[in-house]
């Protein structure tokens, strides 16, 4: 892969990346359609990366259909699929790893202790394997994105780092590679995590600036709707992923949001714009 990126570079070409961990949906496709837009070729990594699974997370059972993904990218003309092996991004006593401190221990990493520190790590071995000059991230992954961002700018990589708008269904639940393991009475509850989004976007665009009421007023529709059970609700100031409890003095505030489906865990957020009075 190193050899291929070295080729393409002294041709003078720009190459885009999109990181997947594989079981491609629209969403994916989505990222696609974005690195075209900032690169010449575009080479997608599909890789199941072990070291930001937690124990008994879903690690063995995460999806994954090589096949069927080959095809997806096929039909979306990418360029390079990079698909290796664990043995092969994992030598015998790895040691290296790179973590980014305080916002990692937020949010996912709360309730997913050590996760970015993996995240980091792979995406850190990814740019130096296919050297990308731009790499598309996507939006649901939003404390990933920014973590990533925020890699890349204190290690100085040498990466455009783009991200890329959420893909939804038409009932508004963000795309994701584990929606597959809904049932189908939790798949229509799963709904409500957009709705919820939505409910804060209005009291926010509202000009509601205590950020306690409007949670509260998630929370409720949350297990008043569902039978999700809620990791975290939360509101974040985007510019540097701190917790906030009121929007006073903000133009924008990012709501995140974390709730298990029986054993499914699904993730969203959005960027709600304020009602400044």
């Amino acid at each position: 892969m190193q050899g291929i990126a070295d080729e393409l570079r002294s041709k003078g070409k720009r190459i885009g990346l999109v990181p997947t961990m594989g079981y491609l949906h629209q969403g994916h496709l989505s990222l696609v359609d974005e690195a075209k837009r900032h690169s010449d070729v575009v080479i997608m990594s599909i890789y199941v990366n072990p070291t930001q699974f937690g124990r008994g997370e879903d690690f063995d059972k995460y999806p994954r259909d090589l096949a069927r993904d080959e095809e997806m990218a096929s039909q979306k003309s990418v360029n390079y699929l990079f698909v290796p092996s664990d043995k092969e991004m994992y030598r015998d006593e790895h040691l290296a790893y790179v973590e980014v401190e305080k916002v990692s221990s937020l949010l996912e990493g709360e309730f997913r202790p050590g996760h970015f520190k993996g995240v980091a790590s792979v995406v850190a071995k990814l740019f130096n394997i296919v050297k990308p000059h731009a790499a598309v991230f996507g939006q649901k992954d939003a404390q990933q994105a920014f973590i990533i961002k925020k890699m890349v700018e204190d290690l100085n990589f040498d990466v455009q780092i783009i991200v890329a708008p959420i893909v939804r269904e038409p009932d508004g639940l963000a795309m994701s590679s584990r929606n597959v393991y809904l049932s189908p009475s939790q798949r229509e509850q799963a709904t409500v995590l957009y709705k919820s989004l939505r409910l804060a976007e209005k009291l926010v665009a509202g000009g509601e600036k205590d950020l306690v009421r409007s949670r509260a007023e998630m929370v409720k529709m949350i297990t008043d709707s569902s039978d999700g059970k809620i990791d975290y609700v939360s509101f974040v100031d985007p510019k540097n992923f701190t917790k906030i409890e009121s929007a006073k003095d903000l133009d924008e505030v990012q709501s995140l949001l974390a709730v298990r489906f029986g054993k499914t865990r699904l993730i969203d957020n959005m960027l709600l714009k304020t009602g400044k009075r």
